[in-house]
């Protein structure tokens, strides 16, 4: 009898620790990562631990711009048809704030505490600093044709780059004023900076590949070449055979777009040479890591999809279908 009552309650643990294994696994924060759909009306939402779409937000037509704080709790998109810049909440996805910015928005930044977001105004040659808890605009910055902001996962500083100017300019949120001009010898495109600010890599108009400034000395000391292109190879953007790039967490690698090829470079920091590449969707457009360094998502414009690559793996694990020319897309990782 004794061993009767033995076996059940063995059977009985093993199936409550089966039962409670996927919860286990779902337990804790939550990677969302958010898609900006620039040819629609919407932003898809991606739960990274099941790579499966969990919400669509929509919006007015285009969305572009994305970033989000570094505690994960705001999700910052800029809105090209309507000048806005909406904030959301991650844990329910519904708008806080609606900031009514100064002209048409390109890709914006938030410093990591989510106080200030930078946001680039094409048409009106200028940057827009906007302060989240006075809910607007606190100062507009000229700045011939720029087109990207990024934050370095700090709270005193943002960058902006000028495709006019061939610099990218440095700002200072104290002062609310450019403390540096840092030249890259063409016009830039993405870019990716250091924590310490001391090194800025930057994709540039009709360079397969990226340059490596020394903020410091504000000068470029190397331009990194990908491999050459095939023959009568064509771009989704004009002139622009690399679009996108991202330093990982760790800051050990940077992950490279090339959009004629459809592929994804890695470029080790350290030895400053290509690593390795992984293939992913149509038309490779902007790239971004989850918190944690695991995996690497890339939006595929011509293709309509996300690609989801394990970082470790050096692998695409997992492509997602989403909305109309995806472009910009960031991850957040929800409490």
């Amino acid at each position: 009898m004794m061993r009767i009552h033995s076996c059940w309650f063995s059977l009985l643990g093993l199936t409550m620790a089966w039962a409670a294994a996927p919860s286990a696994v779902l337990a804790g924060p939550v990677p969302k990562l958010y898609v900006t759909n620039s040819a629609g009306d919407d932003i898809h939402v991606i739960d990274l631990r099941t790579f499966q779409i969990v919400d669509t937000i929509h919006t007015a037509p285009q969305p572009h711009g994305a970033a989000v704080s570094a505690d994960g709790r705001r999700f910052f998109t800029t809105i090209e048809s309507d000048h806005t810049l909406l904030i959301f909440d991650t844990a329910t996805n519904k708008v806080l704030q609606t900031i009514k910015l100064s002209g048409l928005p390109n890709q914006c930044a938030a410093t990591a505490n989510g106080q200030f977001v930078g946001v680039p105004i094409r048409g009106g040659n200028s940057v827009d600093i906007v302060d989240v808890a006075q809910g607007k605009i606190v100062k507009n910055l000229p700045i011939k044709v720029p087109h990207n902001c990024y934050n370095a996962h700090r709270n005193d500083h943002l960058f902006v780059t000028s495709m006019a100017g061939h610099q990218v300019n440095w700002i200072d949120l104290k002062t609310l004023r450019y403390i540096a001009e840092i030249p890259v010898g063409g016009v830039p495109r993405p870019l990716a900076v250091t924590r310490d600010e001391k090194t800025l890599y930057c994709a540039l108009s009709d360079l397969h590949g990226f340059v490596i400034a020394d903020i410091p000395r504000r000068q470029v000391v190397q331009t990194i070449n990908l491999p050459p292109l095939p023959p009568g190879v064509t771009f989704p953007v004009p002139h622009t055979p690399t679009h996108g790039l991202e330093l990982t967490p760790n800051e050990k690698e940077l992950w490279v777009t090339s959009c004629g090829t459809d592929t994804m470079y890695i470029f080790d920091t350290a030895g400053k040479k290509i690593i390795g590449k992984i293939g992913v969707g149509k038309g490779p457009n902007w790239v971004a890591f989850s918190p944690d360094g695991k995996y690497c998502c890339v939006s595929n414009v011509l293709s309509d999809d996300v690609s989801i690559l394990d970082v470790a793996q050096r692998k695409e694990v997992a492509r997602v279908k989403v909305g109309k020319q995806p472009k910009r897309l960031v991850v957040a990782n929800v409490p």
